[in-house]
């Protein structure tokens, strides 16, 4: 069971507080990235300068400079929270690379995607809280409530509510019904996957376990699931919330849905599941799930996450 009075909140976000971009993962073009920079002026917050990095194929810079960028804005006294402006692949490096048995400062990291990698190894290893949510130039870029864009409303209530419950409407279906409390874990189901046999491998007892990813074919979410399955991660957690993975159609018409391996595969753990939110990779309007902090799953109707306990502190 996950110790809840280890867990690590960083201090909420207000108007005037700044984000620092980075880039841990692939590059992106300037014209996503500025729109992005423009979103959070309009919610009140100041985009900071980010470090100019080098390329290299489908890597933002070399990996010793990626993770410099993020431990020097972890460091930096007028930087409030952190902020991916894209996925693609590569966050792993930085751990590669190594990182500090004590980290700067504590901060909100926000993104989704490849930056899995990244919360994963911060809630194993130092018990930060997280926040799944949309980046500058894959969902602030787009606006609030567009498709392609994120949810206004839950990205400010994780990054400044500190006090009581609030509640995400899912906006998907029930394969398994019912109602249950636990952790908010998870991400990029192939990250996620990723971490075993590492020394961040998340562990999932007591979770309420978030899935999503995009651009796979249903027998390879089988085979993920099905790892997933005889590496225990299934075993003892309470509840599970899929995404709506985009871009995963059956090669063949007729032969089974990304659903019908979900269900076939999850239901007989008999715990509740919802399917089909728009998280990560969606195109919807992406909704911010903080990681690391308790919350009440209902898989009735279209399904709703009731966050228990703030993701951060005043």
């Amino acid at each position: 069971m996950i110790a809840a009075a280890a867990v690590q909140k960083p201090k909420a976000l207000r108007r005037g507080s700044r984000f620092a971009p980075i880039a841990p993962a692939s590059p992106s073009h300037a014209e996503p990235i500025e729109a992005g920079k423009q979103e959070l002026v309009r919610l009140g917050f100041v985009p900071s300068k980010q470090m100019i990095l080098s390329p290299e194929g489908y890597f933002a810079g070399s990996g010793k400079d990626r993770r410099r960028e993020f431990l020097t804005a972890l460091q930096d006294p007028d930087c409030d929270a952190l902020i991916a402006t894209r996925g693609g692949y590569g966050s792993v490096y930085l751990l590669d690379e190594g990182m500090p048995d004590n980290l700067p400062s504590l901060k909100p990291l926000v993104g989704f995607s490849d930056i899995t990698s990244l919360q994963i190894y911060l809630w194993q290893t130092h018990r930060w809280t997280g926040f799944y949510g949309p980046m500058i130039a894959a969902g602030l870029d787009h606006g609030p409530g567009e498709p392609g864009g994120y949810d206004q409303e839950s990205f400010l209530k994780a990054l400044m509510q500190t006090s009581s419950t609030w509640t995400i409407p899912l906006q998907a279906e029930a394969l398994q019904l019912g109602s249950t409390e636990g952790i908010v874990l998870g991400g990029a189901m192939t990250l996620f996957e990723a971490t075993i046999g590492t020394p961040w491998e998340l562990e999932t007892d007591g979770a309420i376990l978030m899935l999503e990813d995009r651009a796979m074919k249903p027998y390879q979410i089988d085979r993920v699931l099905m790892h997933l399955k005889h590496a225990g991660k299934f075993s003892k957690i309470r509840g599970l919330v899929l995404g709506d993975f985009p871009d995963c159609e059956p090669p063949v018409a007729g032969s089974p849905s990304v659903r019908d391996v979900c269900t076939r595969i999850l239901s007989p753990l008999r715990i509740p599941i919802v399917y089909g939110a728009p998280i990560g990779h969606t195109a919807r309007s992406i909704l911010t799930i903080p990681l690391g902090v308790r919350a009440r799953l209902s898989a009735e109707g279209s399904g709703t996450l009731e966050i228990l306990e703030p993701a951060v502190i005043e």
